[in-house]
């Protein structure tokens, strides 16, 4: 090996250790950051029992060499997830940033022009980071009023678009509508619901995961 190196000239050498170098970087693993609210800090339930550790579980099984970050908190919202990203970027430089927020918002009747802002503001820094941001939607119970619950739904929908971001609609589809399926306080689902929501969201973040 040594005899090899020495044959080869200097020009021929730098061209073989740039080879080498993109071969690693290609080779590394992607990193997905999830930057979600309680509906992806596993609130309530065993550790290892969420969607969001499903989904690395499922990213192994089918051989794609991704490491997952989860950077959820309990109660976050859309501005909370805003102020913390930056710092979340430059710590863990991630491929693929997919985005659980919004629900907090609603519940809590802020304005969904504001939320929106907040998601958009959130897409512009990934995208300073050279990092892909993936969208989950939410809808809020009818209660909240018909007119509200619309825009906040269009909400994503308008944003994946301008954004260009792949978006999952509603996270919570074939959850929502059965009680038995969530804790005693009505908001959170139980562990057995967390592989419904990552049937949800998994052929999204397949496809994104692969396009990085």
């Amino acid at each position: 090996m040594l005899n090899m190196f020495k044959r080869l000239s200097g020009k021929s050498l730098a061209a073989l250790l740039l080879l080498s170098a993109a071969a690693s970087a290609y080779s590394a693993p992607k990193t997905v950051l999830v930057l979600g609210d309680s509906l992806s800090a596993e609130y309530g339930l065993s550790r290892g029992t969420g969607w969001v550790a499903l989904a690395e579980q499922k990213l192994k099984q089918n051989k794609i060499d991704a490491v997952v970050v989860n950077a959820s908190v309990s109660g976050e919202t859309t501005s909370g997830g805003r102020s913390r990203l930056p710092a979340l970027l430059t710590k863990y430089k991630p491929d693929l940033v997919v985005i659980e927020l919004g629900a907090n918002d609603g519940l809590r009747g802020l304005p969904v022009a504001a939320a929106q802002a907040n998601l958009r503001a959130m897409n512009d820094e990934a995208a300073k980071a050279d990092a892909k941001v993936m969208l989950i939607g939410m809808r809020m119970p009818p209660n909240y009023g018909r007119d509200y619950a619309d825009k906040f739904f269009a909400m994503y929908g308008t944003l994946s678009k301008d954004i260009k971001a792949p978006l999952v609609p509603f996270m919570l589809d074939g959850v929502a509508d059965k009680p038995q399926l969530f804790q005693a306080d009505r908001l959170h689902p139980l562990a057995e619901a967390h592989s419904i929501i990552l049937a949800n969201i998994w052929p999204t973040l397949q496809k994104t995961i692969k396009a990085k």
